[in-house]
């Protein structure tokens, strides 16, 4: 008995390991994404907002995704190409907003409000929600399609927390990093001490860095969300663009092969989430008239 039940969790175990590394381009994202979310907050209430977000983390994979992704493959796998075709909509029209910001263009009320906490927690995890299901749905499919209900569950829960502890793990180092430079440089050897203001001083670009790859990670995973479930539906065109493209390439390698597609993902999730942006700002400015012409 115990013989069996330890070859059925070395087989979960060894089927989560393969499917995980199939993810690790979205956990990467998921990881540069989040700090985002805790830039401006105090020190204090970083590791506590982050230790939030990654509960939300949970709740998303095992309240959420998990089931609803087992229910849908069982009854109406249909289904999920067009949820990740919102959920990659969504992150496009994120990463645009974000990208307009960059350029004096703002969204929010006030600065008070963007550093609103439960506000930051909220986007943080709805965010998390679109990645997450992703990182799922792609271990999902990596998985043998006779695994069985049990081990294909199991093997779900041992990725669910092995991301989540890993990305969020991650994120608390880096938002924390500066607090042990600032340690250091109470050290009483000199070259600790150079050693803790060099991490000190470079936490500023470290995090405009972050901020920048978290919003490129949006817009790049958006788009080839969309492009890759548009061509499982009802549309080919930009999958066959880029096909076409990567396949004139293809005696580059694969390490070129990677970057074009991503550029032209990245370029498809740009001009996307732009419309969106584009149209939630027109349909805002004419509420707001709407409401001045009442008010008048």
């Amino acid at each position: 008995m115990s013989v069996g039940l330890l070859a059925v969790v070395d087989d979960i175990l060894t089927a989560a390991l393969k499917a995980s590394a199939k993810t690790a381009g979205v956990v990467i994202d998921d990881a540069a994404v989040t700090p985002q979310y805790v830039q401006g907050l105090t020190p204090a209430r970083e590791l506590p907002v982050v230790w939030k977000i990654a509960l939300g983390s949970l709740f998303n994979k095992f309240i959420i995704i998990i089931p609803i992704a087992l229910l849908l493959t069982a009854f109406a796998p249909w289904v999920l190409p067009y949820l990740l075709i919102v959920g990659g909509t969504y992150l496009c029209f994120e990463g645009a907003e974000k990208v307009t910001e960059w350029f004096g263009v703002h969204h929010g009320s006030d600065e008070t409000d963007a550093r609103d906490e439960k506000k930051l927690v909220f986007g943080a995890i709805r965010t998390d929600l679109i990645l997450s299901t992703e990182i799922m749905l792609i271990a999902l499919a990596s998985l043998d399609a006779d695994f069985g209900i049990w081990p294909t569950l199991g093997a779900l829960i041992v990725i669910g927390l092995g991301m989540t502890a890993l990305v969020y793990g991650a994120v608390a180092l880096l938002v924390k990093i500066d607090d042990i430079g600032l340690r250091l440089m109470k050290n009483s050897a000199r070259g600790v001490r150079r050693t803790g203001a060099r991490i000190v001083a470079s936490m500023p670009a470290v995090f405009r860095v972050i901020s920048v790859v978290g919003t490129v990670a949006m817009l790049w995973v958006g788009g080839h969300l969309v492009i890759t479930n548009l061509a499982e539906t009802f549309w080919h065109g930009p999958a066959d663009v880029l096909h076409a493209v990567t396949g004139a390439i293809e005696a580059a390698g694969p390490v070129v092969i990677w970057v074009v597609d991503t550029a032209m993902s990245f370029i498809f999730g740009l001009v996307l989430g732009m419309i969106i942006v584009a149209i939630v700002t027109g349909i805002s400015r004419l509420r707001s008239k709407d409401e001045h012409t009442v008010v008048a």
